[in-house]
């Protein structure tokens, strides 16, 4: 997958924050618009604490209540919680494997990865894990060859 094929951009991770933002890049992006969610992502971005992971970690009821009326965000309520699930999991995974970079390094294959973020995290599908291993610059298949693999018909 290249970016002149309409790939996304790789990043350079520098924290688990940005494990984070990426997974709720794809969380959001569930059932809606790339193009939308692009353009809502600063404001996106702001009402997330700059997806402080610590901080959204600590959320609670009462800030995915606040959340659920703030017209910045996607106001999903499913969404909201997965957001502060998929926070902690990242932090309890990262402590358990030394590194979230080794959790993800620890399945052996793509097709073992997949698996265990779909059963690890919520609102993570096929597609939402193949984009987010390669923003983060982890080794996916070849975009051909996962839409033949794992994409419906």
């Amino acid at each position: 997958m290249t970016e002149e094929q309409g790939a996304p951009k790789q990043i350079r991770v520098n924290s688990l924050n940005d494990y984070l933002e990426v997974m709720s890049k794809v969380v959001f992006q569930s059932g809606m618009s790339w193009k939308l969610i692009e353009n809502k992502w600063p404001s996106i971005r702001e009402a997330f604490d700059n997806f402080d992971i610590q901080k959204i970690a600590d959320y609670d009821e009462r800030d995915i209540e606040r959340l659920s009326q703030d017209r910045r965000v996607i106001r999903n309520y499913k969404k909201l919680v997965a957001i502060a699930s998929n926070a902690r999991q990242i932090i309890e995974l990262d402590k358990q494997h030394g590194s979230f970079k080794k959790y993800l390094r620890s399945h052996g294959d793509f097709d073992e990865t997949l698996k265990a973020m779909r059963k690890d995290f919520k609102f993570m599908g096929p597609m939402g894990v193949y984009y987010f291993m390669h923003v983060v610059g982890e080794e996916v298949p070849k975009h051909e060859v996962f839409q033949k693999q794992y994409m419906k018909k």
